[in-house]
């Protein structure tokens, strides 16, 4: 019986094969070699099919995606009959050829009418979120849009107005209002390479932005039902917490829980901003991994007080599912924005591997976190966001990896005394000083500008 190898030997014969076969054949034996720590380069491979989709500079027409799905289709048959050391080549292959797909994908799920030109006039539809703008004005997301005079085929799918006049009335979500106000397309980036305002508003199909001097009339009752019931929830929560702490304080603990930062003004936010300290008002991975990690360590303590259930129960896996239980509601009780939904799937993927008894932080579970996430939102990739909290996870892990490894094999005893003291201290420092370094790039490239203060590794996703 012939080994798996002998078919690339033979491809590298020259007698046999070109120089291009030989390079080949060198690629499949260095591939072969890493066989079984390969699953990090898959989200590698579906990542570059999503980026190329979007680096596109028309929307590719049905033959080329039918042609791209062939290919992928010939790749993922063909890796079965290929020599181990190509088979990973091909699938690495067929997940190009996925991503863009899923990237069309979802650009055509999401599909809504966009306003095409500037318009005055009356607006009609139902407030679905109340929020603040840029400008600290109340703002209200609609959505069953009704604008006279414009074919309903041509009406966007939700509209986002800014309020400058009065608001004579309590803005609850599910209640349908009427105003007058002028209306846009979103706008684009403001210089090249720039944030493009209007790729976010497509998959958010939000169609149209503006707002108004006038005041907002309410035409019927908040509708009843479980759509919208978790949107009130938020919100009656959100005003309770502001009407019983004073000031900004409650603004401030209300975004905290709820996602609501209608009670922030604009000089704390610009306060917040200049101190590097903006990231504390977006849901992301530093509130998810806080609540993660007292449930699951409170529960753990909790359960460990019982000897019989320390004893009989696996603890560890019911405080795992505490915790995911936990930080589903949170997801809910937030509003479920991008950086938040992120934040949820990593948690998951690391609660989830405690679950199944397998290692928590390892690179198999930061590759499938990217997974999950590229296809379900393959735009996420674009979104600093996710490129920044995924470079500080992927550098977090090797360098603590490494050193795991290096304090095994020179089988170094724990630290003792005030070594151990300030343990606390020198990982933080290092986990700041890792973080920051292989962000650094990303926030340069996305903001032109590094941060003059540490922050947090795990908020990075807060500027989308």
């Amino acid at each position: 019986m012939s080994s798996p190898a002998e078919p690339l030997a033979a491809l590298a014969t020259p007698a046999r094969a070109g120089p291009i076969a030989r390079a080949l054949a060198r690629v499949a034996g260095a591939v072969s070699a890493r066989r079984g720590a390969l699953f990090p380069l898959a989200p590698v491979a579906l990542g570059l099919g999503v980026g190329f989709y979007f680096a596109l500079g028309t929307e590719p027409g049905p033959a080329l995606m039918v042609g791209a799905g062939l290919m992928g289709l010939v790749a993922l048959i063909a890796q079965r009959r290929l020599a181990d050391g190509l088979r990973p080549l091909a699938l690495g292959g067929a997940l190009v050829v996925a991503g863009l797909l899923l990237a069309a994908w979802r650009a055509h799920s999401v599909a809504a009418p966009v306003l095409e030109w500037h318009r005055y006039g009356p607006v009609e539809g139902r407030i679905v979120e109340v929020d603040r703008s840029v400008s600290d004005a109340i703002r209200l997301t609609l959505d069953r849009v009704v604008l006279p005079g414009l074919d309903p085929g041509r009406v966007p799918a939700t509209v986002r107005v800014s309020l400058h006049g009065t608001l004579d009335l309590d803005p609850v979500v599910g209640t349908r209002v009427m105003l007058t106000g002028h209306l846009g397309p979103p706008g684009g980036p403001v210089e090249p390479g720039g944030f493009d305002f209007r790729r976010l508003a497509w998959f958010e199909r939000l169609g149209a932005v503006g707002y108004t001097q006038s005041p907002v009339l309410a035409l019927d009752d908040a509708e009843p039902g479980a759509a919208l019931a978790v949107n009130r929830l938020r919100q009656r929560i959100a005003e309770g917490i502001r009407a019983r702490l004073p000031a900004e304080t409650g603004g401030f603990v209300a975004a905290l829980l709820t996602g609501d930062r209608s009670g922030v003004g604009l000089d704390t936010t610009e306060d917040l901003r200049r101190s590097n300290l903006a990231h504390l008002l977006a849901i992301s991975g530093l509130h998810m991994g806080l609540l993660t990690g007292v449930v699951y360590g409170g529960l753990c303590a909790l359960l460990a007080l019982f000897p019989l259930l320390a004893l009989y129960l696996p603890l560890r896996k019911i405080a795992a599912a505490g915790a995911l239980t936990a930080a589903a509601a949170y997801l809910m009780l937030s509003g479920g924005n991008v950086a938040t939904q992120r934040a949820f799937v990593m948690a998951a993927v690391f609660l989830g591997a405690v679950l199944v008894e397998r290692r928590a932080l390892s690179m198999r579970s930061v590759a499938l976190a990217a997974l999950i996430l590229l296809a379900w939102r393959p735009e996420a990739l674009l979104s600093a966001g996710f490129q920044m909290s995924f470079a500080a996870t992927i550098a977090l892990v090797a360098v603590f990896r490494w050193l795991r490894d290096r304090r095994l094999t020179e089988r170094r005893p724990p630290p003792q005394g005030w070594r151990r003291l300030l343990a606390p201290v020198t990982t933080a420092a290092l986990c700041s000083l890792v973080a920051g370094i292989a962000t650094a790039p990303y926030a340069a490239a996305q903001f032109h500008r590094i941060a003059e203060y540490g922050r947090c590794w795990r908020t990075c996703s807060a500027c989308h």
